[in-house]
């Protein structure tokens, strides 16, 4: 059998300076291609598209992963936008919550990693803190900082010891989506990574594996696809 196909979901820039042209464009840190790599699997990008398309693209793949990148639009979880939250990224909310979808009716593996953590929560029902003070210390640079598994868990299956881990984010699960269970935590008690329970493989992590050198939560992902 060959290596399984993941797709990953990418930014949206505008602007973008690609040798003499500006060019908007479609765009994913190399950190995740590399780490789908180290796990076993092959990697596609899923750049933003019509939602309606969602379910005709994750029946061609075998895990999705929904990327890091720009604040969920509190709209998408009932919520008044505080001045603290970045700007909204409508393309990506609607692409992103479609490709969720789709990969919890097929039963596709689906990965989450920090706003894609979010987003799984949001898509279930839950609600986002737009704003822990402290998390970031340096804008655009990534810290580090203790995750705790919860015993019996898909997480903790796949990484049974706490773990430094880095990450970028200044948004946090508030409360939590039925059906989903919290997997890890931080010292100060943020839950770090939630899980469905039960048949469908689903994950999402607060923190960003792709900036480390820890590649066993892609491992899992893969693993599950490879099933």
């Amino acid at each position: 059998m060959g290596r399984p196909l993941i797709g990953v979901s990418t930014y949206y820039e505008t602007g973008v300076r690609w040798g003499v042209w500006t060019l908007d464009a479609v765009l994913l840190p190399d950190g995740y291609p590399r780490l789908v790599r180290q796990a076993g699997g092959l990697a596609v990008m899923l750049p933003p598209d019509d939602p309606a398309y969602a379910a005709q693209t994750v029946a061609r793949l075998d895990g999705v992963v929904v990327a890091g990148g720009p604040d969920v639009d509190p709209a998408r979880y009932g919520a008044e936008r505080s001045p603290l939250t970045g700007p909204p990224a409508p393309a990506r909310d609607a692409w992103e919550l479609a490709l969720i979808e789709a990969a919890l009716a097929s039963g596709t593996p689906l990965l989450g990693i920090c706003r894609g953590m979010q987003l799984l929560n949001v898509a279930l029902g839950g609600t986002l803190v737009q704003h822990l003070e402290g998390h970031v210390k340096d804008v655009g640079v990534f810290g580090e900082h203790e995750v705790w598994p919860v015993p019996g868990t898909r997480y903790a299956d796949a990484v049974p010891e706490p773990a430094s881990v880095p990450a970028y984010h200044h948004q946090a699960v508030e409360r939590l989506a039925e059906g989903l269970i919290a997997s890890a935590h931080a010292d100060d008690g943020t839950i770090e990574a939630v899980e469905l329970p039960g048949g469908s493989w689903a994950l999402g992590v607060q923190w960003h594996p792709e900036m480390g050198e820890d590649p066993r939560v892609m491992r899992a992902l893969v693993r599950a696809a490879s099933a």
